[in-house]
Parts: C-alpha cells; structure tokens; sequence
C-alpha cells in the first residue's frame, strides 16, 4: 500500500480536514465549461481541462456536498493529471456551479442517475478516450453506487473514491459529535442557502408550479441535523420516504460486492465524519477493489510536507494509481 505521512503541523483530523479550504492558495487552471442539458429539462456545468486530443485518458472529476468544480481538491488533481498528459473534467451537481438549478430537486448522496447521464455524455463525446471517474465525499458515494448498480458496464476503466461516507445514517450522527458540529452547522447554512436561492429563482421568474413543490416543504426552520434537512427536504424532494429510507437506498456499503470496474478507496481512520465501524469489512468488497486506509488524513485532508511547501498526497497518488491501470 501507498505510505501517507501527516505533515507535523496539521496533527490531528480537523486541521488536516480545514487546511485545503481555508488555507490553501488555489491552483490556477485554464478551463472550458460546457453545459450538460439532461432528459429531464435540467442541467449539469462541467469544466474541462489539459489535452484535447481524442485519445488522451479522461478523468471525470466529482466534488463533495456543497462543493464545486472550484473545490481545491478538485483544482488540485485536474492540475497534476494535465501534468501527465491526461484530460479531465470536473462536474458541478445540479445547482452547484453557481447557478440554481431549474428543477425544485436537487442533487443528493445517491443522484447515481445524474452520473450515468455524464459518463454516457462523455463516452459519446470522446469515444476513443479511455475513460476514469474520481469521486470525493458525497462524490465518492454517488460514484460507488452506480459503479454497483452498473457492473460491467460502467463504461469507466477505472475509479477512485476518497472520504467517502459509506452509511450515511451513521455518517449523519457521526457529524453531530463534538467539534464535527462545526462541519454540520457549515453543510445546513450552505443546504439550507441552497434551497432559498432556488425558491427566489422560481418566485422571480413567475413559476408556481416550480415555487409549490418547495413551499410544500414548510419552513424551512428549526434545521440543525443531517436528520432534520433530510428528512424534511431531501426525502421529499427525490422520492424517499423519509430520511432513514434515503439512508438506506443511497448508502454506497450495500453496492460495494457488485462493482466490476477496478476501483481505489482511499480513507483515513481518523475521518471527522465517518465512525471507523461505518468502513466496510474486507469480504463486503469485490474482488476489484482496493482498499487503502491510513491512520490520518481527515476527511480530504491528506496533506503532508512541510509549512512552507504542503504536498497534497491525493494529488499524487490518484493520478499514479490510474496510470498503472493502463
């Protein structure tokens, strides 16, 4: 397994989990969006970097909750798979690319319809391109689930998955534990701005219809909890029965036994979301998966080197791990 070492002055899970947002000068990229309209009336912004050529490799890049292509992480692994010579494009979820959505849904922990509809899309635009996904946090889930769901045909040559919240029921108390409640009260205020802006959106343009299905919601108050807004809004929203059946039905753990695609997860112990018995056993995993877990790293944290030169181990190790598929 590929050795990770915490930078000494990032010593535990939190200030290895804040470095990257709060600290971290951005890369610069030169990127191209393109605007993915979907069967259903809605659409995707995806933003494309590195070669153009019809066989370079293709890494679609997939963001966390309440992230965005702009992610430094996300930044981050565009850049350094450029440097290999490899194309990537990195998707914003609906509504995240700073622009609401036109649907009163949304995007969720296991909006696997939405990543089959991208990769047909880029299979479709770069037939000759081989073809890899590398997903993060809520990113990771999605892709592990349809990775499940699709088997053999993933269309993907490979996959990655980071910090990925395997049970999100136990993610959802995990996150309302000590410190991690500074994460929680973060997500709310942004899932929260996130379904307001949308009922401005449709208010403005005059679409009822739009406007009556998030009013049905109630108000949207008293919200502290991964339970509360998912019980109340994401389960209504996308056809759940309540948060515990969306827990259940878009938790990647059940999907893992059935991926086919060759696939990473790379994981800390010390994840400030992710209770270390909520990790998969190693029986529950396919045959083509490969399991890496370090003793710290926090949640997309995995920053080592020194102050004045951090090095971001994800950055290195993604891009590697999927050349030696090749």
């Amino acid at each position: 397994m590929s050795t990770f070492s915490p930078a000494w002055w990032l010593p535990n899970p939190h200030l290895q989990t804040l470095w990257n947002s709060l600290c971290r000068k951005p890369p610069r990229l030169e990127r191209e969006r393109e605007r993915l309209w979907l069967e259903d009336g809605d659409f995707l912004d995806m933003d494309w970097h590195g070669p153009h050529e019809a066989e370079a490799p293709l890494v679609l890049v997939l963001h966390g909750l309440t992230g965005s292509s702009n992610s430094l992480y996300v930044l981050g692994v565009q850049q350094n798979l450029a440097a290999q010579g490899w194309a990537s494009v990195a998707l914003n979820w609906r509504g995240c690319s700073g622009e609401p959505n036109l649907l009163p849904r949304g995007y969720h922990s296991g909006a696997s319809e939405d990543l089959a509809e991208t990769i047909r899309h880029l299979r479709a635009k770069r037939p000759m391109a081989p073809l890899y996904a590398v997903g993060y946090s809520l990113g990771g889930n999605v892709l592990l689930k349809y990775l499940g769901e699709s088997g053999a045909d993933s269309q993907l040559q490979g996959a990655v998955a980071v910090s990925v919240p395997f049970r999100l029921d136990q993610c959802a108390d995990r996150i309302g534990i000590g410190f991690s409640k500074v994460y929680q009260a973060h997500f709310m205020r942004e899932m929260l701005a996130y379904v307001k802006d949308k009922q401005r959106l449709f208010a403005h343009k005059g679409q009822a219809d739009r406007l009556s299905i998030l009013e049905k919601l109630g108000p949207l108050t008293n919200m502290r909890t991964f339970w509360d807004f998912d019980g109340r809004v994401t389960a209504p929203l996308h056809g759940f029965a309540d948060a515990d059946d969306y827990y259940k039905r878009s938790s990647s753990r059940y999907f893992l036994g059935r991926i086919q695609t060759p696939t990473l997860l790379i994981q800390s112990a010390d994840d400030p979301f992710v209770f270390p018995h909520s990790l998969p056993e190693p029986a529950e995993l396919a045959s083509c998966v490969q399991f890496e877990l370090h003793a710290h790293g926090g949640h997309v944290g995995f920053v080592q080197g020194s102050w004045r030169r951090p090095e971001y181990y994800l950055e290195r190790r993604i891009p590697a791990w999927l050349a030696a598929l090749k």
